[in-house]
């Protein structure tokens, strides 16, 4: 299983783009920042797109890729919980701000086709075992394990706050993308918001090696830019003094398991 970063920021500037990734060039996991970084021939092998809640940040490209998929005649399977269509099919996808995606290009056969997700049930998507597993933010969110056919598992927990140890029990990832947003400096702000700083995974870390006596890999994604230094020197001390691979991701960034 291949694992790209497509977007690896919580903002967006030159060389930043907003969450998202792609695992062997057919499953996105949410939208931020897909079209944006893909040409049209890596857009149409896309089958299916999971998306872990409603915030902008991850699902903005889902407009331009439902827009897209009409040039090859094609339909993207897009999973998620109902209370994320709830707020992104109004928000953005019936036509108020672009065009109707619920009927493009016709009524009979639109490029995106909505399938619910249910909480804790394993779901078989284009080959992948999926797990959707809630986590704690400002917004219904989930988690997603997924299990390549080679049994290969990554967990990537979307935009979360601190409280994990519910979510660690029904995972078991070789490889943990998670988030830490801001800097130590701003722990308040990022518990009252619903993210991580990087002291804040280091707790929920050392609290996955007590359940699970393991730690996986782990790639801190949702950066702010303007933090992104400060946020990798505090994610390195973390890495030393857990004695554990952790570091930042980065767009573009390719990982094989």
């Amino acid at each position: 299983m291949e694992l790209r970063i497509l977007g690896a920021h919580s903002n967006e500037a030159k060389g930043a783009r907003l969450t998202s990734f792609l695992l062997d060039n057919v499953l996105a996991i949410d939208a931020g920042g897909l079209t944006s970084a893909l040409s049209l021939a890596e857009q149409e092998k896309i089958k299916a797109v999971l998306l872990t809640h409603h915030h902008f940040d991850h699902t903005r490209d889902l407009v331009t890729l439902g827009y897209n998929a009409a040039l090859w005649n094609g339909q993207i399977k897009v999973y998620a919980l109902p209370e994320t269509f709830d707020v992104v099919i109004p928000c953005l996808l019936d036509g108020k701000i672009y065009a109707n995606l619920l009927e493009y290009p016709s009524k009979e056969r639109p490029t995106l086709r909505f399938e619910f997700v249910e909480r804790y049930k394993r779901q078989n998507i284009e080959g992948y075992q999926v797990l959707a597993v809630p986590v704690r933010h400002g917004a219904p969110t989930v988690g997603y394990q997924v299990t390549s056919p080679e049994g290969k598992k990554l967990f990537y927990t979307s935009d979360t706050g601190p409280g994990l140890s519910d979510c660690w029990q029904y995972i078991a990832p070789d490889l943990l993308i998670c988030e830490s947003s801001v800097p130590n400096m701003l722990g308040d702000f990022a518990r009252k918001a619903g993210h991580l700083t990087p002291q804040l995974l280091k707790d929920e870390l050392i609290q996955f090696k007590q359940l699970k006596g393991y730690l996986p890999k782990v790639i801190v994604i949702h950066i702010a830019i303007s933090y992104e230094q400060q946020l990798s020197e505090e994610v390195a001390q973390v890495a030393n003094e857990l004695g554990a691979d952790v570091s930042l991701g980065h767009e573009d960034m390719k990982v094989v398991l």
